[in-house]
C-alpha cells in the first residue's frame, strides 16, 4: 500500500457532515491553508501561529488538485501534522477563510480569502518566460474570475505594488492592504542567533560561510552554470570557507531528491552541504558571510539583510527593469562564472561597505516589523472575531538541518 487516499474516500473533518457526530469542538472557524507548494507553504506557516492556537478556530491543510502538482507536495503536507483534506473534500467544505500564498486554485474554494506573496513581493522581478502576458502576479488573469476579484483581502509587501495594481488590475484596489513581508520581519527577528545558526551548519572559528543560491529556470545560477558547486568546492579551500547551497524547490520538486543529490554528489564529496527545500535557507542567508546568487528571492533577502553579495551576471537576461532584482545587480559585486571565483569571494566581503544594499530592504517592505500584526488584524475580520488581546511574537526562524 502506498497510503493515498481511494478518490472516493473523504476524511472526517469540521465542515462535512458526516463529521458531526464525533468533532468535539464543531463551532470553530474553519480556515483553509492552501500549499501547492514549498514557497507557499513557508509564507502561510509564518501568518498561521497568529491565529492556530486560538481555540474558536480550526486549520485544515489543502493540497490544490488543478490538472498539476509538484510532486509529493500532498506528502508534505500531510508531514505538518495538521488535518489534511483531498482536493475534491475541500471544494465542498464551506470554509470561512482561505489561507493563501499562490493563486492555484482559490477560485474554486468557497469562502473569503486572503492572498499574499510567497517570495519578494507580488511584482516579481523574473520576467515570465512565457508567452502568457503577464508580467507579474498582479495581473488579472491571477485576481480575477469574471468580473469578480477573487482575493477578498490582497496583502501586499510594498507602498509601490499599489501603483502596480493600480495600473494592472484597478479592480483589486478596494481589496489591497500594505502588510510587509513576514518572511523579511523573521529573518530580522533572527539576527541575534546568528552564531547559533553558523553553529548549526558547521561553521568553524575562522571559516567564513558562503551561502550559495540559486533560484529556479534556465537562467538561474544553476541554470547558467551546473558546475558551479563543483567548482566553488575546488577553488575556496575547506579551512577557510564553509560552502552551503540553497536550491530553488521548484529544483528539488521538479527534477527531484535523488536526481538532485546525484547531480551534486561530487562537490557534496568535495565540502558542499545543502539545506532542504522546506526550510534552512534563512538561518543560512542570516549566518553568511557572503551570498552568491542570482535574480531569486533569496538574494534579495540576503541584499535586505546587508550580507556581501555576488550576483551572477548571467541570470539578468530576464530581470525586469526597475525590479529589486535589477537595483541589486546594479550594486552588488558581480559574480563572472568564466573566471577564478576565489578572488572575486574575497573582493567581495572585502569591500563590503555596510548600508550598502539599504535600498533593496526598503523595497522589500514598507512595513518592517509589523506585518505579523497586520496581517493578523486583517484575518480576524475577514474572520468575524475580535481578536485576541495578547499578542503573538514574531519568532526567529529554527536552527538550520543540513540534507544527509
Amino acid at each position: 500500500m502506498d497510503g493515498t487516499m481511494p478518490m472516493d474516500q473523504q476524511v472526517i473533518a469540521p465542515g462535512h457532515p458526516i463529521a458531526e457526530r464525533w468533532i468535539t469542538r464543531p463551532d470553530c472557524r474553519l480556515i483553509g491553508v492552501v500549499m501547492p507548494h514549498d514557497q507557499a507553504t513557508a509564507r502561510i506557516l509564518d501568518v498561521l501561529p497568529q491565529v492556530e492556537a486560538d481555540p474558536r478556530v480550526q486549520a485544515v491543510f489543502i493540497t490544490p488538485a488543478t490538472g498539476f502538482q509538484w510532486a509529493r507536495m500532498e506528502e508534505s503536507a500531510r508531514s505538518l501534522g495538521g488535518l489534511w483534506v483531498p482536493w475534491r473534500q475541500a471544494l465542498e467544505m464551506p470554509f470561512d477563510l482561505v489561507l493563501a500564498a499562490c493563486h492555484w486554485g482559490i477560485q474554486d474554494l468557497s469562502g473569503p480569502v486572503l492572498l499574499m506573496p510567497h517570495g519578494v513581493g507580488l511584482v516579481r522581478s523574473r520576467i515570465s518566460p512565457w508567452d502568457d502576458q503577464a508580467p507579474h502576479d498582479l495581473y488579472p488573469g491571477n485576481l480575477m474570475r469574471g468580473n469578480e476579484v477573487i482575493p477578498s483581502r490582497l496583502a501586499l509587501a510594498h507602498d509601490g505594488e499599489l501603483a502596480a495594481l493600480a495600473e494592472s488590475c484597478p479592480q483589486a484596489m478596494p481589496q489591497a492592504i500594505v502588510a510587509g513581508d513576514p518572511c523579511f520581519d523573521r529573518m530580522l527577528a533572527s539576527q541575534p542567533y546568528r552564531q547559533l545558526y553558523r553553529e548549526a551548519l558547521g561553521v568553524r572559528d575562522g571559516q567564513r560561510l558562503v551561502v550559495v543560491s540559486t533560484t529556479w529556470s534556465p537562467h538561474s545560477l544553476f541554470g547558467t552554470d551546473p558546475g558551479i558547486f563543483a567548482r566553488l568546492t575546488a577553488e575556496l579551500p575547506g579551512k577557510d570557507y564553509r560552502v552551503v547551497g540553497v536550491l530553488h524547490p521548484f529544483i528539488w520538486r521538479g527534477h527531484s531528491r535523488r536526481q538532485v543529490l546525484a547531480w551534486l554528489a561530487k562537490p557534496r564529496t568535495a565540502g558542499l552541504h545543502l539545506v532542504p527545500p522546506e526550510e534552512g535557507w534563512r538561518a543560512a542567508v542570516v549566518g553568511a558571510d557572503l551570498v552568491m546568487g542570482d535574480h531569486g528571492s533569496v538574494t534579495m533577502y540576503g541584499a535586505g539583510l546587508d550580507r556581501p553579495i555576488l550576483m551572477n551576471t548571467r541570470s539578468l537576461a530576464d530581470v525586469r527593469p526597475g525590479s529589486p532584482a535589477d537595483i541589486l545587480a546594479q550594486l552588488a559585486a558581480p559574480l563572472h562564472v568564466d573566471r577564478p571565483l576565489l578572488p572575486q569571494v574575497e573582493r567581495a566581503i572585502a569591500s563590503h561597505v555596510p548600508q550598502r544594499y539599504a535600498r533593496i530592504a526598503e523595497m522589500i517592505t514598507s512595513r518592517p516589523g509589523q506585518s505579523a500584526t497586520i496581517l493578523r488584524q486583517t484575518i480576524y475580520r475577514l474572520l468575524n472575531l475580535p481578536e485576541p488581546s495578547h499578542d503573538v511574537p514574531v519568532s526567529a526562524v529554527p536552527l538550520p538541518r543540513l540534507t544527509p
